[in-house]
């Protein structure tokens, strides 16, 4: 099972995100051509909430025609509120919310343990435009770095709107000691930048909640 390991920031505006659209490179690293593109993500779970109560995050996204399930576990502790790693699973899927349509994967498997045959639902989407750039350093990549203008949609209403940066690292243990801290000073010094210890699902759930 992977671990996903991302630097996590929160946005005040989308003026702070156009700011890093904008430069070419950041704490020594060469950021790439900033590209583009439109994505939906729908969050499943039971009704009685069985993912959630194992700390398992469902999520559908769709990009281009395309669609994944990925499974997102409990977040481990790091020390750092802008440090995220996880256990993440993905397979190939489709728009029902019923897993047995989907092709066979680790993911699909994964969730019908979780569910325990209860069938899911969808509890909210995401809809954002992405902007995403490559991180290098001296030529090689080391990750991707994404600027995020989100809207959360329930019950067919945008209940609020979001502005995130995260960079996910392709190979943290390889990485040159002390870039990864570095790379966050730099986001934090960054104006209309802070820190974020939760996900988008959080942040979703507290606007959702607060309708």
């Amino acid at each position: 099972m992977a671990t996903e390991v991302e630097i996590k920031f929160r946005a005040r505006s989308g003026g702070a995100l156009d700011g890093l659209a904008a430069i070419d490179r950041l704490a020594g690293a060469e950021l790439g051509r900033p590209r583009t593109v439109a994505e939906v993500d729908r969050y499943l779970d039971t009704a009685d909430g069985r993912l959630a109560g194992a700390r398992w995050a469902c999520r559908l996204r769709e990009r281009g025609g395309a669609i994944r399930v990925s499974l997102k576990g409990p977040a481990e502790a790091s020390g750092r509120a802008w440090l995220h790693r996880r256990a993440e699973v993905e397979g190939p899927a489709n728009p029902a919310t019923d897993p047995a349509s989907w092709p066979p994967s680790e993911a699909r498997d994964l969730l019908d343990r979780l569910r325990a045959g209860a069938p899911l639902a969808e509890r909210f989407r995401l809809e954002q435009e992405r902007t995403e750039r490559s991180v290098a350093v001296d030529g090689v990549p080391i990750g991707t770095m994404t600027l995020d203008r989100v809207q959360v949609v329930g019950e067919g209403e945008v209940a609020g709107t979001l502005h995130a940066v995260e960079l996910e690292l392709a190979d943290p243990e390889g990485i040159e000691a002390g870039l990864v801290d570095r790379l966050a000073r730099e986001l934090a010094d960054r104006p209309g930048l802070e820190p974020d210890d939760r996900t988008k699902l959080e942040h979703a759930l507290d606007l959702l909640a607060a309708r």
